[in-house]
């Protein structure tokens, strides 16, 4: 069974920066690709960015574009997300997602594509 757990989120101001990390245990951390998705109070999930077995592809919603940096450690078997220039509406609870791929070029860039979540990290950006 897989498992995924994060860390890092908490309070920031707007302007500031948080940076998110997920560890994965129970199988192989390369033969995954990984993301990261968001759900903010009354609102559906969103897929937030996502990273190729590899890590060198990645792929980011137009919301974050510029702002947040998705990373993988496969030594460590860990993701992370670094979120700089935060907003307000950046105010959610942050999980991170695990999805099969044979390809290690693949991203996956729709919630629905990952298999496993983590129980998520809340971030709250305050104004």
């Amino acid at each position: 069974q897989v498992q995924l757990v994060e860390a890092g989120g908490g309070l920031a101001q707007a302007g500031g920066s948080l940076r998110l990390s997920c560890a994965i245990a129970g199988r192989p951390f390369s033969s995954y690709a990984m993301g990261w998705s968001r759900q903010a109070p009354g609102k559906e999930r969103e897929f937030v960015a996502g990273i190729s077995r590899s890590g060198g592809i990645t792929n980011y919603a137009d919301s974050v574009k510029g702002r947040f940096t998705i990373s993988r450690d496969n030594a460590k078997d860990t993701v992370y997300l670094q979120m700089n220039s935060l907003k307000p509406e950046d105010t959610a609870v942050y999980c991170c997602g695990a999805g099969l791929q044979f390809a290690s070029s693949a991203v996956i860039t729709t919630t629905g594509g990952y298999t496993y979540w983590g129980q998520g990290a809340p971030v709250t950006v305050s104004s």
